[in-house]
């Protein structure tokens, strides 16, 4: 018979990787109904995602600065919703160039924080694994910065496939393919499959955004960075974005 050990241990594993089809069926109607609503999104990944947590802190913990960061555990969103701190630092700089994004877009890492909760059944995990989730939810917007893609439909599609790439996600994955088959529909004048290949190569071209200490990084220049780090522009993306902007917003 199992002893209370091996049927916590169990119990965890039903917690973690269990998926929840009805919960993520009704969240993908509501966000058909209204594609601004975040928490839908949230909702979508966390409902389908299962256990994809595990591997990405495993991951963390076979890399010496990854390792570190578990050990610190720093709290990124405190130096990403300080505008006076991030406002200061030199203009074309990681930090600042996030601060005009987010606020340019009337953002903030807290209304990422906010839209999440309450999605995440967290029940069954370790400290490690709460705070590597928390901080693949809190960088999304640098990720933007970093990537050079923007909010509308199209940019954001994009980043998911890059997102999915570094960090696989059953949720995200599902997103992308309900996207891609209402874009090959609706707009087939857009080859949406060329851009999400082009977040794929992107994603696995530069460092591990996870394994980042960003919060020593923040007021170095960005494009130092990028280019220290591999990310490559999207060229296709902007490309698009140049011809065909009004069909992308619309998207």
């Amino acid at each position: 018979m199992f002893g209370r050990f091996q049927m916590n241990q169990l119990q965890r594993f039903f917690l973690r990787n269990r998926i929840k089809p009805i919960r993520a069926v009704i969240a993908v109607r509501r966000l058909l109904r209204d594609p601004d609503d975040t928490t839908q999104v949230f909702k979508i990944i966390e409902s389908l995602s299962g256990d994809t947590i595990s591997n990405p802190v495993k991951r963390l913990q076979a890399h010496p600065r990854g390792m570190r960061l578990l050990e610190e555990k720093p709290d990124i969103v405190a130096m990403l919703n300080n505008r006076e701190l991030l406002a200061s630092m030199p203009k074309g700089s990681v930090g600042r160039t996030y601060h005009d994004f987010v606020h340019g877009e009337n953002l903030s890492a807290d209304g990422l924080v906010a839209s999440s909760q309450g999605t995440r059944d967290a029940r069954g995990f370790t400290e490690d694994e709460r705070w590597t989730a928390d901080r693949l939810r809190d960088i999304h917007d640098l990720q933007h910065v970093m990537t050079g893609y923007g909010r509308d439909p199209v940019g954001e599609l994009s980043l998911l496939s890059f997102m999915t790439t570094q960090v696989p996600n059953r949720g995200i994955n599902f997103i992308i393919r309900m996207a891609r088959r209402k874009y090959q529909k609706d707009m087939p004048e857009l080859d949406i499959d060329v851009l999400l290949k082009e977040g794929r190569r992107i994603a696995q071209q530069s460092a591990w955004m996870l394994a980042i200490p960003w919060e020593e990084r923040l007021a170095e220049p960005l494009e130092q960075v990028r280019q220290e780090l591999g990310f490559q522009p999207p060229l296709n993306y902007q490309q698009a974005h140049a011809c065909q902007a009004e069909l992308m917003a619309a998207a």
